[in-house]
């Protein structure tokens, strides 16, 4: 990226991209059109980095169009009008694209060709950015760099922490909301009833 690139020229060639169909990296190219789904402006100052699109999403064309997305939007307090006001939130994924299923019928992890082509280059066009929100461990892993191995829970457990260094923009980790993880919540119940209060007071800061 060149000094000063806006971000509307980001995403035009984002949303352009056809890496994982016509030129893949990593895996066999992706068996369907691509379909780069991201919301982002240059006044946003929250940013939700999610995983990848789900069979819903892509047929939208919108992020969390999906249960996840109603229990997210729970989480942070705001309605559909905020959530999918561009010029206030910003969502970018680790993939842009629906990476497909996997024989049992779960959407596949992220495509490796995404992050390392357009995250530098997105969130260079959004210096704004005061708040990532890291949605399960592939954003966790790239947005906090933190030591291997280390879980989901132990990461979203030392939330304040993270929270608190120094640096911007600032990284909050969460679960997925998917129901998957409903287990998981309920083995966590100090997820909604410590880190969720400061979840919304952060929300409500930033999107006001």
């Amino acid at each position: 990226m060149t000094e000063g690139e806006r971000l509307d020229a980001v995403l035009h060639d984002l949303r352009s991209c056809r890496i994982c169909r016509d030129a893949p990296l990593y895996l066999p190219p992706l068996p369907h059109q691509p379909r780069p789904v991201i919301q982002a402006s240059a006044t946003a100052r929250l940013c939700i980095a999610g995983q990848a699109p789900g069979t819903r999403v892509h047929a939208s064309g919108r992020p969390f169009t999906d249960p996840s997305g109603v229990r997210l939007r729970r989480w942070l307090g705001i309605d559909e009008t905020v959530f999918y006001d561009s010029a206030r939130v910003a969502v970018v994924p680790m993939g842009f694209c629906f990476p497909g299923q996997d024989t049992k019928g779960g959407d596949l992890p992220p495509r490796r060709e995404c992050a390392p082509t357009w995250r530098e280059r997105v969130f260079a066009a959004m210096p704004q950015i005061e708040l990532v929100l890291a949605i399960g461990r592939y954003a966790q892993d790239w947005h906090l760099a933190g030591p291997k191995g280390r879980g989901l829970t132990e990461t979203v457990a030392d939330w304040r922490r993270l929270l608190a260094r120094p640096g911007r923009p600032r990284v909050l980790p969460l679960p997925h909301p998917s129901w998957r993880n409903n287990a998981w919540l309920r083995q966590n119940p100090w997820f909604e009833a410590e880190l969720v209060p400061v979840l919304r007071q952060e929300v409500a800061r930033l999107v006001g």
